[in-house]
């Protein structure tokens, strides 16, 4: 892993969310950039209904969200949302709800490892089409020719989150080996115009199952015990708590969205 600027151009591969022009961090074309402060940072956030989230967060974001896992990786997801596209907590103007967790895959936003292509190194980079960096920042990549406080800082971050994201990885393969993941959806009824009502799936997804977890054999419950992931699966089992609460905002969003559209549509007297 290279947790240092780098000196010469490298070819990145692979595609991360939310990071639209990634480059490697290097002093001779960002010596004069850094960081300033914007109004609503996390806007970009409103165009995502789910996130990633490592397994060290399941605890402190139980209370916001569904944590779900999804795809064939079973990735750990954030669900932040019902409909693709729209995020329950951001507003409109691109406020972001501040009671929410907000994950450290987006907390570290504009900084990002890469891999370049090669050798499998990870190269710091920057997203350059981020809104806060630019020229005559008010605090700076460099200092002279050395990385500033601030992108040491945000360096030591992206290392934090990469141990994380490993360690998510080793919980996902020994909760997946143990065959303790369950298929699950979530389905929403809705009114038809004709008095009937519909069906409509809002997410297939994996979750762990409290019947298998409790059929395990007590060689492998100690095994889960020392390892510390009791804590990470029951702060997964009551986030599913919260998928009311997203429900709720989704259909409070869409139907505010259907007045509107009504009201655009009707003539005035």
């Amino acid at each position: 892993m290279s947790a240092q600027p780098e000196s010469g151009q490298a070819e990145l591969t692979g595609n991360v969310m939310f990071y639209k022009q990634p480059e490697p961090l290097s002093l001779e074309r960002h010596r004069s950039l850094g960081a300033k402060r914007v109004d609503r940072p996390f806007q970009f956030l409103g165009a995502s209904h789910v996130v990633p989230i490592t397994v060290n967060e399941f605890g402190v974001a139980a209370g916001s969200y569904p944590v779900i896992f999804a795809g064939e990786k079973k990735t750990p997801l954030a669900v932040m949302g019902i409909r693709g596209g729209e995020n329950v907590f951001v507003d409109r103007s691109g406020e972001l709800d501040p009671e929410i967790y907000l994950p450290a895959f987006v907390r570290r936003y504009p900084f990002v490892f890469a891999s370049d292509g090669q050798n499998e190194r990870l190269l710091v980079c920057i997203d350059r089409a981020a809104p806060m960096i630019g020229e005559n920042p008010e605090v700076p990549f460099f200092n002279g020719d050395e990385p500033s406080q601030y992108t040491q800082d945000a360096i030591e971050f992206c290392k934090e989150f990469e141990r994380h994201r490993l360690g998510t990885e080793t919980f996902v393969k020994t909760i997946d080996d143990l065959g303790l993941f369950e298929e699950k959806d979530i389905t929403l009824s809705q009114n038809l115009p004709d008095g009937k009502q519909e069906q409509a799936r809002i997410a297939d997804y994996f979750a762990i199952s409290e019947e298998k977890l409790n059929a395990l054999p007590i060689d492998k419950v100690q095994m889960l015990r020392e390892q510390g992931m009791f804590g990470p699966i029951y702060a997964h089992l009551i986030s599913l708590l919260s998928w009311p609460k997203i429900i709720n905002r989704g259909l409070t969003i869409a139907n505010a969205e259907m007045q509107a559209q009504t009201r655009a549509n009707t003539p005035l007297a």
